[in-house]
């Protein structure tokens, strides 16, 4: 009777799985490239506000401490985890960007959008 009821309650699913030669390698591309955009374009901007002559010291002390947790390969997230590798460096690049945001000027936006731009020049 065990039996029986088990073979009742089981459920059978059917999956289709995709071909990797399905997959539009455009579409992974400019995913990638968005992806590398939106956490390049914050750590412009804070290098971007940390070089500015004008910038205060101590802004300058926290905006070099995000970038420096950026290039860290260990930190929350090590960078090498695909999705939530980055995830917590763009949080630190944010964070510190409103922090400071008073002292964003649009000299270090175009300045950093420059640089953005020949990073990535296909976008």
């Amino acid at each position: 009777m065990n039996e029986s009821n088990t073979k009742k309650n089981e459920k059978i699913y059917d999956a289709e799985v995709l071909e990797s030669s399905s997959l539009d390698e455009n579409i992974v591309v400019k995913i990638l490239i968005k992806a590398g955009r939106a956490i390049a374009k914050p750590a412009l901007e804070v290098l971007e506000m940390a070089l500015d002559p004008f910038t205060p010291t101590q802004v300058r002390v926290s905006l070099m401490a995000a970038l420096a947790y950026l290039i860290m390969p260990f930190d929350l997230f090590p960078d090498f985890m695909p999705l939530v590798g980055f995830s917590d460096d763009f949080v630190a690049l944010t964070a510190v960007l409103s922090i400071w945001s008073k002292y964003m000027t649009p000299s270090i936006k175009t300045r950093a959008e420059k640089k953005l731009n020949k990073l990535f020049p296909f976008f």
